[in-house]
């Protein structure tokens, strides 16, 4: 197996060809260049896929980013994922255990999986990587999970990233953080995978709120609070199912946090920006080309906090207005509303 042997793989397949999964490939074809490692992808669309193969472009999802020639494409899955030592998955949250379940048995026998997704599972409130080890058999040190500020069409354009590359064990992590490591793009390891997950899920659900508030043209005292307060939430979620305060400190929390709350590139701010301005949710994701991954997950994520006893008034007032039960125009006055107490609590 190459990341025990410490040989980088000859093969990476990535499924799922939207923005985010189209940006990885070019992350780790750039890091390629001149190995011979060739990067697959698997896309639905076939007109897609032949753009990828006849012109390097991904049009539909990021405009006129060219992509390096070592990069093909397929909507054969199987084709994909044939002899592929290094599978990175970017699919939408909600999709992934059925889609794993056609995978499961066309994966290398001894392939690690990588997952660019930033969701909690409606009804098992299970993050991605216990959905990948359950559904696909894998023991935690071939499930890798990759983080941070990573908004899709900077990235494409080549905009100096950090990123964080978590795994239980330390070796995997950084096996894969040197195949994903070109010039524009530095991965970080990590060993707290709860903390890196978590931190991706909740700032999505946040982001629906300051986006909200930006709608509502408020000022940006509200809208740091709503992040900063937004930070603490997501710590104490993360503590609670194991992860480590620092972990949310950093790249995959902290980081990740500001860039999708303040960037206009965010689908989740600019979801919340739009139900603001008044539109309805059917209205917003009529509108929206690709998944606000909030939307989906918020209700996940208010049910794990309920039954590990805490306390997310931000997300609670988000699902409410998603639900149907608050209008925006009830948001603000709510998240007000709380027992004064200590910031730290």
């Amino acid at each position: 197996m190459s990341f025990v042997d410490g040989l980088a793989p000859a093969k990476v397949a990535v499924l799922g060809a939207g923005s985010w999964g189209t940006t990885f490939a070019k992350v780790l074809g750039d890091a390629a260049e001149g190995t011979g490692r060739s990067i697959v992808l698997w896309g639905r669309r076939q007109e897609v896929v032949d753009q990828i193969n006849n012109h390097h472009r991904n049009p539909r999802y990021l405009s006129t980013t060219a992509l390096p020639v070592n990069i093909t494409a397929s909507t054969d899955v199987r084709e994909v994922l044939a002899r592929a030592e290094l599978v990175v998955l970017a699919v939408p949250a909600q999709t992934l255990r059925e889609q794993l379940r056609g995978w499961a048995g066309l994966l290398a026998p001894d392939a690690v999986v990588v997952s660019l997704m930033k969701g909690l599972e409606l009804g098992t409130d299970q993050r991605m990587s216990q959905v990948i080890e359950q559904e696909l058999n894998l023991t935690p040190d071939r499930v890798v999970v990759v983080s941070g500020p990573n908004l899709a069409m900077e990235i494409a354009r080549q905009e100096p990233t950090a990123s964080v590359v978590a795994c239980a064990a330390e070796s995997t992590a950084k096996w894969v953080a040197e195949v994903c490591t070109p010039a524009y793009f530095r991965p970080y390891t990590n060993d707290d995978v709860v903390g890196v997950e978590i931190g991706g899920i909740v700032k999505n659900v946040i982001a629906l709120c300051v986006g909200i508030c930006e709608g509502q043209k408020v000022g940006d005292n509200t809208k740091a609070s709503v992040i900063t307060r937004g930070l603490a939430e997501t710590t104490r979620l993360a503590l609670a199912l194991g992860g480590k305060a620092e972990t949310l400190s950093g790249l995959a929390g902290l980081g990740d946090l500001v860039a999708t709350c303040s960037s206009s590139l965010s689908r989740n701010h600019t979801a919340g920006r739009m139900l603001g301005e008044g539109l309805t949710l059917e209205e917003v994701n009529n509108r929206m080309t690709q998944t606000a991954e909030g939307i989906k997950s918020g209700r996940a994520v208010k049910d794990l906090a309920a039954k590990m006893g805490v306390e997310m008034p931000i997300t609670n007032a988000v699902v409410g207005v998603l639900e149907g039960k608050l209008t925006v125009d009830d948001l603000g006055p709510l998240l007000l509303a709380r027992q004064l107490k200590s910031e730290g609590d």
